[in-house]
């Protein structure tokens, strides 16, 4: 009996442990995202993004977005959960107004009906995730 609950114990717990699966794209979307980094080493997390232009802004799927500092320099999010709707380019991906440094880690955005004016979805930011260009100054 004690066996069966030590096995039963590990088993709970690996599962607990279990790395989850990165998300997969669809073929062109995976193909953007590729060119986006490309040529591009990645540095540490940080937590907030540096300056914030929407305009700079590129939706890859519902869970990633990419934003474009330079030729040599792009900030890539994986936002925390997927935010349902975000690729569908119908939809606005809304924030708060930004003042200094854009959105941080945690953050919530929502994804909005451009058609119907209507929340669909929402999400929390994730860690920017700066590809540099090697060689490219700070």
């Amino acid at each position: 009996m004690r066996t069966i609950s030590v096995i039963l114990a590990g088993a709970v717990l690996a599962s607990c442990t279990a790395v989850p699966p990165p998300p997969t794209r669809a073929a062109n979307a995976q193909q953007h995202y590729e060119m986006l980094v490309a040529g591009k080493v990645p540095q540490a997390p940080m937590s907030c993004l540096p300056g914030y232009r929407a305009n700079d802004m590129i939706r890859i799927d519902d869970n990633t977005v990419v934003f474009r500092d330079s030729s040599s320099r792009v900030y890539v999010n994986h936002m925390q959960g997927p935010c349902t709707g975000l690729a569908d380019t119908n939809n606005a991906l809304v924030t708060r107004e930004y003042v200094g440094p854009g959105p941080c880690s945690g953050d919530i955005a929502r994804v909005v009906d451009t058609m119907a004016h209507m929340t669909v979805g929402s999400c929390a930011w994730g860690e920017f995730i700066p590809y540099v260009r090697p060689g490219t100054r700070a």
